[in-house]
């Protein structure tokens, strides 16, 4: 009895032995199948995945995966107008961690295998795992995009867990520590200190402080925009982190006299001069102002990973241990959150005037107790001296 009349595809045997699978495709070309087959059956259910795929619109051209990674992730990160901070990481992630393995590559050779094989190899590589996650969740952007495009069928980075950053709980400071650290950076830098740790602003939120910025009255900054650096030493004027970033940061009221001081002496005399300044009444500088930090950092013995930006970290804890609720300490921050319970909570600057007011008695307490410590630290010197 004849076989039935195949009604996709053709299948034909090579004098090899071996078995040839064709199918008119979609876009009206004739394809062959990648491989020949040991056996005709074999070559019959490619046909009926193939047939499958056409049905259910799942089919892709097997050749519009044969494009570039290299050239095509440059592009990608040139079609996302970025933030200039987030473009220039997105390209040293590329540059440093992903192109050297996968740059001569077409999105097409880019398999699981491979994606495991290079994330293990930059861990062993680097010992980074926060880097390594966030070249991970760059590398699996991209290439869910190139899905999206339908050069692929499928992404081929799903580790489960692998952009997920563990880092470690950073450490704080206590008041003496801050006061203390505050001291060695000197007088011009003390006011960005303690905005720092007791507003807590970020570092290129106070880079962008200007005069008007500043309210005597009800002893706070404005927060309106951000100058962060670039790696160049290039400052970007720009929003701040996210729309929350645009806040007023009450100051406790102990630092009326660093407000008003920095102003007559370190701040641009120009009424719309910026806050921060270097010694030569420019711009600082990110490194030159890191220099700064590390010195007084091993002057007044915090511990060498200790950054400037872990006195936010510092003034989280202050907030909340002075009574702040979630919602408060947010506002502080400048964070915004997704969580539906905090649309029902309100921090207005009368509640964040408590709030730093809290943030001014604990500091003084503090301070009453260190000073009161030293001071019998002393008298016990003397005593011994006398005796």
């Amino acid at each position: 009895m004849a076989g039935k009349k195949r009604s996709f595809g053709r299948v034909r045997k090579l004098p090899s032995g071996r078995y040839q699978a064709r199918y008119l495709a979609p876009d009206g070309v004739d394809r062959p199948a990648p491989q020949t087959f040991r056996t005709k059956k074999e070559a019959d259910d490619w046909l009926a995945d193939r047939q499958s795929e056409v049905r259910s619109g799942d089919w892709q051209d097997p050749d519009a995966g044969a494009v570039n990674f290299m050239v095509y992730a440059l592009q990608w990160v040139d079609e996302r107008d970025l933030a200039p901070t987030t473009d220039e990481l997105y390209r040293r992630l590329l540059r440093l961690h992903i192109l050297p393995t996968f740059e001569v590559l077409d999105l097409d050779e880019i398999t699981p295998p491979r994606v495991r094989t290079w994330r293990a190899e930059r861990l062993q590589a680097t010992g980074a795992a926060t880097t390594v996650a966030k070249s991970y969740r760059l590398l699996k952007a991209i290439m869910e995009t190139a899905v999206e495009d339908e050069l692929i069928r499928r992404n081929p980075c799903r580790i489960k867990g692998a952009g997920k950053e563990t880092a470690a709980e950073r450490p704080t400071a206590t008041v003496e520590q801050v006061d203390s650290v505050a001291d060695a950076m000197g007088p011009r830098w003390r006011l960005m200190v303690y905005i720092a740790a007791y507003g807590p602003a970020r570092p290129e939120e106070q880079a962008a402080l200007r005069r008007p910025d500043v309210d005597l009255e009800n002893v706070g900054v404005w927060i309106r925009t951000a100058e962060p650096e670039l790696t160049t030493g290039r400052r970007v004027p720009g929003d701040t982190k996210s729309a929350a970033g645009k806040r007023f940061l009450v100051l406790p009221e102990f630092m009326r006299v660093d407000l008003e001081r920095h102003l007559d002496w370190y701040a641009e005399k120009e009424p719309n001069g910026l806050l921060f300044v270097g010694e030569r009444g420019k711009p600082f500088r990110r490194s030159t102002f890191g220099r700064k930090w590390r010195k007084a950092r091993a002057k007044v013995g915090l511990p060498d990973d200790f950054r400037f930006y872990d006195l936010r970290h510092t003034g989280h804890t202050l907030s909340t241990r002075s009574g702040a609720t979630l919602k408060d300490t947010m506002v502080r921050a400048g964070q915004s959150s997704t969580r539906a319970a905090l649309i029902y909570q309100h921090s207005d600057v009368e509640r964040q005037k408590e709030v730093a007011g809290g943030i001014d008695a604990h500091v003084r307490a503090e301070r009453v107790k260190a000073k009161a410590a030293r001071d019998q630290e002393r008298s016990g010197t003397q005593r011994a001296r006398n005796a």
